[in-house]
């Protein structure tokens, strides 16, 4: 049982940058995939991040240069660097978790989710 915990979103102006935490209960998340995705009203759960056990990571083409997925294996906790936010970047932000060798970019790969987080940018 992992139970994630997201926190750190806000509202920030554009060019902005928040670090948002996935923080988790239960199992460590050090052999687990764990990724982020975000959902804006009307539209579709998409993928925004994943980190493997391994450390390898992979990013959402909207995102790539902009955003880093890490882990602090000692604290049980990932984190989402996201920077030079833009307005389209405004979502519910949620922290998912899944055993490895899962297709990282699909929601229903993945067991375990937090509650959410709101990041608001603003134009």
């Amino acid at each position: 049982q992992v139970q994630p915990v997201e926190s750190g979103g806000g509202l920030v102006q554009a060019g902005g940058s928040l670090r948002l935490s996935c923080a988790a209960s239960g199992r460590t998340l050090g052999t687990y995939v764990i990724s982020w995705f975000r959902q804006a009203p009307g539209k579709e759960r998409e993928f925004v991040a994943t980190i493997t056990s391994g450390g390898r990571t992979y990013y959402a083409d909207s995102v790539k240069g902009r955003f880093a997925i890490s882990r602090d294996n000692a604290k049980n906790t990932v984190y989402l660097q996201m920077n030079s936010l833009k307005p389209e970047d405004t979502a519910v932000y949620y922290c998912a978790v899944a055993s490895g060798g899962v297709v990282y970019s699909r929601t229903s790969e993945y067991t375990y989710w937090g509650q959410g987080t709101q990041v608001t940018v603003s134009s």
